[in-house]
C-alpha cells in the first residue's frame, strides 16, 4: 500500500470534529427515536404481517430498505422482543437471529457463538456492534466490554453480504445494539429494578431531556450484584455509565459526542466433570450437581503462584472471588452533515482503553480424565496420577510410610489408611486436576469511518451509493503467565488438598505440593504484545429500478500492519521465592525474559451483490453472493492470512394478514480457518489448526398471528457442515475428513407463542428451544446429545407507567451440555465413564419492573 491512501485514512480520522462521516449508520438517524425505552407489553412483533415493512438500517446504507425487499439476510428485535427473550448474558441475545448457535454456559461474559455451520468455541466472523460501530476490531472478546441496559432500543442483525463490507472482521454475521438518542422533545426518564431466584439483583435508570431547541443530552447506568446462576461464595459488583450530548447542525445534521464506563466483575464457569453409564445416559457425578453446583469456592478466593522474575515480579496472585474483572472507557464522536441536496458527509470515531483480568478456573485441561481418580489412587504410589511427584516425595522426607491429603481451609489431614474416609470424601471419593487460567489483556483499540452519500434520482432510478474509509489501530498487551495446576475435590465450592508425606504414626513430615499446586509455568498464549494498524476504502451502492427490483453490491479493500512480540517460553531454571512449600522448585516453563519479534502486512478484498425482486406486494425473492475474510491479528503470530468466508445464498419472503415469514437457502464455505488449542502434553505451547470448511443449509424466520391475541413466532435452521484439510501445526490430519466441525449443531429450532392480554394488560408467553447434537472435538469422539429448553414469562403493564415482567428458563429443568474439554485435545474420548463439558443451568427465574414517563 502506498503512503499517500494510509496518510488520507489517518488525515480523514483527525479531521473528524470539523466536517467527518458516517457510513452504515447514517440511515439510523432520520428515523424517529422512541421517546423513552419501549416496555415488551406493546405487542408482540410482527402483528398483522407488518414486520417485513420495518426500516432496517444495519447492512443497509441508504435508510430505505425494508426486511421485505432487503437482499440480505437481515433480523429485526424490537425492545420488546429483547425483554421476551429475557437473556441471562449479551450472548444468548443472539439466539434470536437464526442461524446462530451460542454456547451460552461460561455465565455473562466469555461465551462462544459460531454463524452458519462454523466450528464452535470462538466468536470469529461475527462482529458486535454498539450503534453501526464494532465494539472491538477483531470482534472477538466484546462481550467483556458490552452489556445490554435499558438504553437499548433494539437489536439489528444481517448475516453475511454487506456484513463483510460495512464491518471489519464481520464476514459471517453483524450484531447491531442500538441505543436511545437523545430526546428533543420532553423530558423521558425510566428506571428498571430486576432480581433473580439465584440472587442477582440489578437497578437500571436512563434519562433524556432537550437543554435548548438545539441541544439535548441522554443518561443511562446500571449498578449490577450477582452471585450467578451457579452456587458460589462470592458476590460480584459491577456498574456502567453511559451518556451523550447532541448538537444539531442545521436542518438535517447533527454532531453528537458520547461516553461510556464499564467496571464489571462477572462470574466464570468453565468444565466440570460428569457421568456416562453403559447405556451412554449422561448424569452428574455424586456430590456436584450439574444443574447449580460450581467447582469454584472458597479455597480458590485468593492464590499466589511463582512466576519468573522477569515477569517484573516473583508472585502473581490469582483470584477466584474476582472472575471475570473488566474496566474500560470508550469515547465517542458521531457526526453528520447534509451539504447539497443528494450529498450528506457524515462520520465517526470511537477510542476504548480497557482491560480485562481474567480468573478462570479449568477442571480437566491438559490432564483430561487422566487427572480424574480417586483419593486413594491418588495416595497409591504404583497407581497415582502423580506418582512422580509421590516418589520425590519419599525421597525428599525420611520415615515416610505413607501420604495423605491436607485439606487447605480445614486443615484436616486424611491418611493413606483411612480408605473409608478417602472413598466417602465429597460423596463420591474423586479428586481432579484443574488449572488455574489467569489472563490480563490491556487494549487500546481506536477506529473511525469516514465518507459520504449520495442520493440521485431519475425517471425510474433510485440510487444511492456510500463510498467511506475506515482505519483501525488497536494495541494490546496479554499475560498469561503464573498459571499453576492442582489437586480439587469433585464437588460444589470444592476444597483444594494438599499432598503430603506421612510417618507410621501420621504426623505431617512434609508437603509435596503448594496450596494443592503440583507445578507452575505458562499456559495458552503467555507473554505478547502486539499492534494492529488497518486501512480499508469501500464503497455500497443501492439501486432501485421502477416498484419492485432492487440491485445493490459492494467492496471493501483492507490492509493490515501488523507487529508483534511474542514472549518466549524455556525451562528457565528459576527458582521458586524463599519460603514457598511443596516439591516444584522452579518456575517451570514460562518466559525467559527475552521476545521473538515479527512483523507482517496482509491486504484482502471482500465484495458482495444481491438482488431483491418484489414478484407481488405480498412475495419478494432475493439471491446474494459474497466474499468476506476474517483477520487473524496479532496473537497468532503475525503469521496467518486473513481466513476467506465466500456465501452463497438465496431466498423467498411472504407477508399478508396474519403471516409474515422467510425461508433462505446457503452455502458457506471457510477457507483456511485458524484457530489455536493447548497442546494437552505440554500446557505451555499452542498448536495450530488449520482448516477449510463447507457448509449447506436452510433457514427459516417466520411469525403467524390468525388472531389479535396469539402470535406464533417459528426460527430454526438446518445445516450440514464439514471439515476438510484439516491441518495441526501444518501437518496434515486425513483422518478428519468430511467431519462434523467441533460444537457445531446441524439442527436448530425455536418456537415463541405468545397471547396478548386484553385491554392493553400486557402479554404472556412461552418458548421451546431445541439444540441439535454436537461433537465436543473435531475427531468426532464424544457426541454431546440433543436437549430441548422450554421457558414461560409474562409482562404485565400495571399502570400506564409501570410494567412488570417474569421469566422463567428452563421451566422442566432440563440437561444440556455443551463444549465438552476443548482443553484435553482435538480428539476426546469417554474415559472410565467421565468426560469433562459444560451443562446449561437449571431452572431459574427473573423478574423485573420497569418505571417510565
Amino acid at each position: 500500500m502506498t503512503t499517500l491512501p494510509k496518510f488520507m485514512l489517518l488525515a480523514g480520522s483527525a479531521m473528524l470534529i470539523c466536517a467527518p462521516a458516517y457510513a452504515q449508520q447514517a440511515a439510523a438517524e432520520a428515523a424517529p427515536a422512541a421517546a423513552a425505552p419501549v416496555d415488551p407489553a406493546a405487542a408482540p412483533a410482527g402483528a398483522d404481517g407488518s414486520a417485513l415493512e420495518e426500516i432496517v438500517v444495519t447492512g443497509n446504507t441508504s435508510g430505505k430498505r425494508t426486511l421485505f425487499n432487503s437482499s440480505s439476510n437481515v433480523t429485526l428485535a424490537s425492545s420488546a422482543d429483547l425483554q421476551r427473550k429475557a437473556p441471562r448474558s449479551v450472548a444468548e441475545t443472539l439466539e434470536l437471529v437464526p442461524g446462530i448457535y451460542v454456547e451460552g454456559t461460561a455465565g455473562p461474559a466469555s461465551n462462544n457463538y459460531s454463524v452458519r455451520g462454523l466450528r464452535g468455541g470462538a466468536q470469529t466472523f461475527i462482529q458486535i456492534e454498539q450503534d453501526g460501530m464494532p465494539i472491538l476490531y477483531g470482534g472477538g472478546g466484546a462481550d467483556f466490554y458490552f452489556q445490554q441496559d435499558i438504553s437499548v432500543d433494539r437489536m439489528e442483525a444481517v448475516e453475511g453480504g454487506t456484513s463483510g463490507i460495512l464491518s471489519p472482521n464481520g464476514a459471517g454475521a453483524t450484531i447491531n445494539f442500538i441505543s436511545q438518542k437523545p430526546s428533543f422533545d420532553k423530558l423521558v426518564v425510566a428506571a428498571r429494578v430486576q432480581g433473580t431466584t439465584y440472587n442477582d439483583y440489578r437497578g437500571d435508570a436512563y434519562v433524556s431531556a432537550p437543554l435548548t431547541d438545539r441541544l439535548a443530552f441522554n443518561l443511562s447506568g446500571y449498578y449490577w450484584s450477582q452471585k450467578g446462576q451457579r452456587k458460589s461464595p462470592f458476590r460480584y459488583n459491577s456498574y456502567q455509565i453511559k451518556g451523550a450530548l447532541e448538537q444539531k447542525l442545521g436542518d438535517d445534521g447533527f454532531i453528537r459526542v458520547s461516553y461510556q464506563r464499564r467496571d464489571e466483575k462477572d462470574p466464570y464457569y468453565a468444565d466440570m466433570p460428569f457421568a456416562v453409564s453403559s447405556s451412554g445416559k449422561i448424569s452428574s457425578v455424586p456430590g456436584l450437581n450439574l444443574k447449580r453446583d460450581n467447582v469454584l469456592g472458597e479455597g480458590f478466593e485468593r492464590i499466589d503462584v511463582p512466576v519468573s522474575s522477569f515477569t517484573g515480579r516473583t508472585l502473581r496472585t490469582f483470584r477466584g472471588d474476582r472472575g471475570i474483572h473488566t474496566t474500560s472507557n470508550t469515547y465517542r464522536v458521531d457526526i453528520e452533515k447534509p451539504v447539497t441536496e443528494g450529498l450528506t458527509l457524515f462520520g465517526r470515531a470511537r477510542y476504548l482503553d480497557g482491560k480485562y483480568d481474567f480468573n478462570g478456573i479449568f477442571p480437566g485441561s491438559g490432564s483430561g480424565t487422566a487427572g480424574l481418580a480417586s483419593a486413594a489412587t491418588y495416595l497409591n504410589e504404583a497407581t497415582s496420577p502423580v506418582k512422580d511427584t509421590l516418589a520425590l516425595g519419599r525421597s525428599t522426607f525420611a520415615g515416610t510410610t505413607q501420604f495423605g491429603l491436607r485439606d487447605t481451609l480445614t486443615g484436616q489431614v486424611i491418611p493413606g489408611s483411612d480408605t473409608a474416609t478417602l472413598n466417602g470424601l465429597n460423596g463420591n471419593g474423586l479428586l481432579q486436576q484443574t488449572v488455574l487460567n489467569h489472563q490480563t489483556l490491556a487494549t487500546k483499540d481506536f477506529g473511525s469511518d469516514v465518507g459520504f452519500r449520495w442520493d440521485a434520482h431519475g425517471g425510474d432510478l433510485d440510487n444511492s451509493l456510500t463510498v467511506g474509509a475506515m482505519f483501525y489501530n488497536v494495541r494490546r498487551k496479554n499475560d498469561q503467565s503464573a498459571v499453576a495446576t492442582l489437586i480439587n475435590g469433585v464437588s460444589n465450592n470444592s476444597h483444594i488438598y494438599d499432598l503430603v508425606a506421612l510417618n507410621g504414626s501420621g504426623t505431617v513430615l512434609g508437603q509435596l505440593t503448594n496450596n494443592g499446586m503440583l507445578s507452575y509455568g505458562n499456559w495458552g498464549q503467555g507473554l505478547f504484545n502486539d499492534r494492529v494498524n488497518s486501512y480499508s476504502t469501500y464503497f455500497n451502492d443501492e439501486l432501485k429500478i421502477g416498484d419492485k427490483l432492487h440491485i445493490d453490491f459492494g467492496v471493501r479493500h483492507e490492509w493490515q500492519d501488523v507487529s508483534v512480540n511474542i514472549g518466549n517460553t524455556a525451562p528457565v531454571n528459576q527458582g521458586v521465592p524463599a519460603g514457598t512449600p511443596g516439591l516444584a522448585r522452579d518456575v517451570g516453563s514460562t518466559f525467559d525474559g527475552t521476545y521473538t519479534h515479527l512483523e507482517s502486512s496482509y491486504e484482502d478484498t471482500a465484495y458482495t451483490a444481491g438482488i431483491n425482486y418484489e414478484l407481488t406486494r405480498n412475495v419478494s425473492l432475493y439471491v446474494r453472493g459474497a466474499r468476506g475474510f476474517q483477520t487473524n491479528g496479532g496473537d497468532t503470530g503475525g503469521t496467518h492470512a486473513p481466513t476467506d468466508l465466500t456465501l452463497y445464498e438465496g431466498g423467498v419472503r411472504f407477508q399478508t394478514r396474519g403471516i409474515s415469514a422467510s425461508v433462505v437457502g446457503f452455502r458457506t464455505i471457510f477457507k483456511n480457518q485458524s484457530y489455536q488449542f493447548i497442546n494437552p502434553a505440554n500446557p505451555a505451547v499452542q498448536g495450530n489448526a488449520l482448516a477449510n470448511n463447507k457448509t449447506n443449509g436452510v433457514q427459516v424466520d417466520a411469525t403467524f398471528k390468525p388472531v389479535s391475541f396469539f402470535s406464533l413466532d417459528v426460527t430454526g435452521v438446518y445445516q450440514d457442515p464439514k471439515l476438510n484439510n484439516l491441518r495441526f501445526d501444518g501437518v496434515a490430519q486425513p483422518g478428519f475428513e468430511g467431519n462434523t466441525p467441533e460444537r457445531t449443531p446441524k439442527k436448530l429450532l425455536t418456537v415463541t407463542p405468545s397471547f396478548v392480554l386484553p385491554n392493553g394488560l400486557g402479554e404472556v408467553y412461552g418458548r421451546w428451544k431445541y439444540i441439535g447434537k454436537v461433537f465436543a472435538d473435531s475427531g468426532n469422539g464424544i457426541a454431546l446429545p440433543s436437549y430441548n429448553v422450554f421457558s414461560i414469562g409474562a409482562n404485565v403493564n400495571v399502570t400506564p407507567q409501570i410494567a412488570v415482567g417474569i421469566s422463567v428458563d428452563n421451566l422442566t429443568n432440563a440437561k444440556g451440555f455443551t463444549e465438552g474439554n476443548p482443553r484435553q485435545g482435538q480428539t476426546q474420548q469417554i474415559v472410565d465413564g467421565f468426560f469433562y463439558g459444560r451443562a446449561i443451568a437449571g431452572r431459574n427465574a427473573l423478574a423485573t419492573v420497569t418505571f417510565r414517563m
